[in-house]
């Protein structure tokens, strides 16, 4: 692989399999992508419904799951985003394309709302952040501490996908899905 692909697939977030590992067929890759899910993520990643047309898988965090929402309340996440999935068997790549969503807390409920960013592509972004008050001992303690990267969610889906022998890229616009 020359430079320039290299420099390319850095901006993408394109991943590549070691040049040793087998190939897996279509149907054991969406199991291998859907092994990924797990309670203690704060991700989730779920076939696409109607209203996704055109791909096959959608990672996002679970930020209206009841168990997860009031960690992401309490660490004020202004910015969500998700990753749409689509295979590619006859070249055995994966496409991938991230969307960023703004959030808006009511009451301590999750509001989704369309960014009206322009952005488009690959994102990789992290929030972190720590608050300290007063705790039910009366004394001054840290209240919480957070720490979300999107890489939390695709460096898993990126692994599992080269682990399985297949090229997952990114792309910046639905077209390219």
């Amino acid at each position: 692989m020359g430079f320039f692909q290299k420099i390319a697939d850095f901006f993408t977030s394109t991943r590549r399999p070691a040049s040793d590992t087998p190939l897996l067929s279509t149907e054991e890759l969406k199991k291998k992508i859907l092994d990924l899910n797990k309670d203690s993520r704060p991700y989730q990643i779920r076939p696409a419904n109607s209203d996704e047309e055109g791909v096959d898988f959608v990672a996002e965090w679970k930020i209206v799951d009841a168990k997860w929402y009031q960690i992401f309340a309490k660490a004020a996440l202004k910015d969500t985003f998700k990753i749409f999935l689509k295979l590619h068997s006859e070249t055995s790549e994966v496409h991938a394309l991230d969307q960023r969503f703004t959030v808006a807390w009511s009451a301590g409920i999750p509001v989704l709302s369309m960014s009206v960013s322009a952005f488009r592509g690959q994102q990789q972004s992290v929030e972190f952040g720590t608050n300290y008050a007063f705790t039910e001992k009366g004394e001054l303690g840290q209240v919480y501490n957070y720490h979300f990267s999107t890489n939390e969610m695709k460096k898993p889906i990126q692994d599992a996908v080269t682990g399985g022998g297949w090229i997952y890229r990114g792309v910046v616009r639905k077209g390219k899905l």
